[in-house]
């Protein structure tokens, strides 16, 4: 039985599916099931989600999608070596430090770190 009342889901609008499929398997280790054309799943190793086929990416005004890091600066060049962007460097926040990056198809995500003590 599914839990009631937490995120059971995320779907990403790209305008890429194959852009962002290599980009994401190789950032992160994803493994996906393809839909058609239009449609892939993916699984991170502990959580399910989609990718569906969208003209435009999805606004950096949006919902902001945060991984976790052990290594902040190695993921920096990683993102770097697979066609991402950097949209704001690293930066500390209260408990941790975090970076902003542009995936290869536009859209914009999070990686975030704890403070080395």
């Amino acid at each position: 039985m599914r839990p009631e009342n937490r995120i059971d889901y995320v779907e990403i609008p790209v305008t890429d599916m194959k852009k962002a499929r290599a980009f994401f398997e190789a950032m992160f280790s994803w493994e996906f099931q393809e839909w058609g054309d239009e449609y892939y799943g993916f699984n991170d190793g502990r959580f399910d989600g989609g990718m569906r086929l969208a003209t435009e990416p999805a606004p950096a005004t949006g919902v902001l999608l945060v991984f976790f890091s052990e290594d902040l600066e190695r993921d920096v060049e990683r993102v770097k070596e697979l066609g991402g962007t950097i949209s704001q460097e690293i930066f500390s926040f209260p408990g941790g430090r975090r970076f902003h990056f542009i995936d290869p198809v536009g859209t914009e995500f999070a990686i975030w770190g704890e403070i080395d003590e």
